[in-house]
């Protein structure tokens, strides 16, 4: 096959098989010893009849974190067109992530497609939506903490670190200095709708006299701004070997925010904020969970319009939840 071999991917299973790489790429492609630190793996059953009859087997790995573990394979140099035809042969339970190896170089690999399953340790960071405001039981991260350390609670931990009234810039300045003690896997970033919001009389001056506020003084939203934070992020979890996880935003009531402490919210540039976060999230092979849907249009779910009641973060968790683990 010809083409440029610019890519690397770590393979802990079938795509180390020189028949499945003769199947799927025309002939065998170089490789190399590797491993990849804090994670281990689990059987996982496949029903897809081409799959099976390339592997020759039913029953697959697929990887969990584990703190102190590590998963021996290889590195498959390939071409765009080779990297093409192995993300199609996986399944929908696999995707495409960005890992460190135990050599500290950084490769593709296939990870659970549900970005919460395969988690041990997680950074919950955001605003004050996943801070839990108007939820003593602790919104939606407290729900999600709560069943993730059901699961195993000698392993298993999730660290709520949102600041209430923070922006993606302010998470991205923030974050680094927490994550070495706590060592996660998983930094879920609890992308909330500050980002989205003006100085309630709009004006030009107001914006500047706080420029980190997020949107520029026309009221949109303020890209540049949003994907820097971002891409700092991304390399800030990269530099943990955790994944990065972006969820948010969640509806709001227009209606009752228009002026709420200052700023003003509108569905428009909150949906705008929406779309960037998404977009972002697809072009670098981010998850992205959506927790826009739940609240929809359920007014009654929310304190002042903006932040969720008991019952309205229960909703959100339930939607995470389906969505991530």
């Amino acid at each position: 096959m010809t083409g440029s071999r610019t890519h690397t991917l770590f393979s802990f299973g079938t795509l180390r098989d020189e028949r499945v790489q003769t199947a799927l790429f025309g002939s065998a492609v170089p490789t190399s010893p590797a491993s990849l630190a804090g994670y281990t793996t689990r059987p996982l059953k496949i029903t897809d009849p081409a799959v099976i009859a390339a592997s020759g087997l039913d029953v697959h790995l697929i990887l969990e974190r584990r703190l102190g573990a590590s998963v021996e394979g290889a590195v498959l140099h390939l071409t765009d067109r080779e990297l093409a035809a192995a993300d199609a042969y996986e399944v929908d339970d696999y995707t495409r992530r960005r890992v460190v190896l135990s050599s500290g170089a950084t490769t593709w690999a296939y990870l659970d497609a549900k970005p919460l399953r395969p988690a041990e340790r997680i950074v919950v960071v955001g605003d004050s939506i996943a801070y839990g405001r108007c939820d003593p039981r602790g919104g939606w991260a407290g729900h999600l903490a709560a069943a993730h350390i059901a699961g195993n609670e000698a392993e298993r931990r999730l660290f709520n670190l949102a600041v209430p009234g923070s922006t993606l810039v302010d998470v991205a300045e923030q974050t680094p200095a927490l994550l070495a003690v706590r060592r996660p896997d998983t930094l879920l970033v609890a992308a909330g709708i500050n980002d989205s919001a003006v100085p309630a009389a709009g004006t030009k001056a107001q914006a500047d006299a706080d420029p980190a506020a997020g949107p520029d003084a026309d009221g949109t939203v303020d890209f540049a701004r949003l994907t820097g934070g971002l891409d700092t992020l991304a390399a800030t979890a990269l530099g943990h070997n955790a994944r990065l996880v972006v969820a948010g935003p969640s509806w709001l009531d227009e209606d009752r925010t228009r002026d709420y402490e200052g700023l003003r919210f509108t569905r428009a540039r909150a949906l705008a904020l929406r779309a960037t976060l998404r977009a972002w999230c697809e072009a670098n092979h981010i998850d992205f969970l959506d927790l826009w849907e739940p609240l929809r249009e359920r007014t009654e779910l929310l304190v002042d319009g903006l932040h969720p009641g008991a019952e309205g973060h229960l909703a959100l968790y339930e939607h995470l939840d389906a969505l991530g683990r």
